[in-house]
């Protein structure tokens, strides 16, 4: 079944600010963790950004929303996925941002010449945003071939797309990702070869609840130790209203750091 036959829905972001086409029953879905992500980039960043693995184009499009000097290339290897963020970035909703966007269709653990002939060259971005897919192979499985793709991470896929990151971005350039607790160790093995000055920032659901997710932010080539940065914390204790700082976040009104 093809993107334009699978049932689907139509999802506004950052106040409206841009849509999204999104699969209803199958594939990746975007919703918190891709705005979290987009708001690593700085408010003022006027560059070029890969969104690595973009799915529909979440996270780069609400980096677009809300840095309107920024251009970003989505990039996304599944035929499915990279549908719709085609289709999103046609939608007349998106037609001021999607002037800055381009899709790229690639595997992100390309090496070498295959990388860069897929059009991803060295030292072609200021920025790389990332979502790896986070569910180990022993996790549950999902029935869904398109949905499992986008979420079960493969043993040396963090590594493969951390290289392939410090590649695409230019000397001095950032990397973010957001990714569970569990594959700290992991990312901090593959990061620290290649990006220093690293920002790490947990996420809590509620400020009684470990963290569920963590952001690190760092530079290509940089020195600089690691820093832990203050809690992102979702909601208040009791209740589905969300804080302050994740409402300004969610909407795009305010950069993560």
């Amino acid at each position: 079944m093809s993107s334009m036959e699978t049932p689907h829905t139509l999802d506004a972001f950052h106040r409206g600010r841009f849509h999204l086409l999104q699969p209803a029953l199958k594939g990746h879905r975007s919703g918190v963790d891709a705005m979290v992500l987009a708001s690593t980039v700085p408010n003022d960043f006027s560059g070029r950004v890969a969104d690595l693995g973009a799915g529909a184009g979440a996270a780069g499009l609400a980096v677009l929303a809300r840095c309107t000097k920024a251009r970003a290339v989505l990039i996304e290897r599944s035929d499915f996925m990279a549908d719709f963020a085609r289709r999103s970035l046609a939608l007349p909703e998106n037609a001021d941002i999607a002037a800055r966007a381009e899709l790229l269709q690639a595997d992100v653990s390309l090496t070498g010449k295959a990388r860069v002939a897929a059009g991803l060259a060295d030292n072609s971005f200021d920025f790389v945003i990332m979502n790896p897919p986070f569910n180990r192979p022993t996790d549950r499985a999902t029935p869904d071939p398109v949905k499992a793709e986008a979420h079960v991470m493969t043993d040396g896929m963090m590594e493969q797309w951390i290289r392939t990151a410090a590649a695409i971005v230019k000397p001095g350039g950032s990397l973010a990702i957001i990714a569970r607790p569990t594959s700290f160790a992991e990312l901090l093995d593959a990061l620290q070869r290649r990006f220093g000055g690293l920002v790490i920032v947990p996420v809590q659901p509620r400020p009684q609840d470990a963290a569920i997710r963590i952001i690190i932010r760092g530079v290509r080539g940089s020195r600089a130790g690691l820093t832990l940065a203050p809690t992102l914390i979702m909601h208040h204790e009791t209740g589905n209203g969300f804080t302050d700082r994740a409402i300004a976040i969610n909407n795009g009104i305010t950069a993560l750091l």
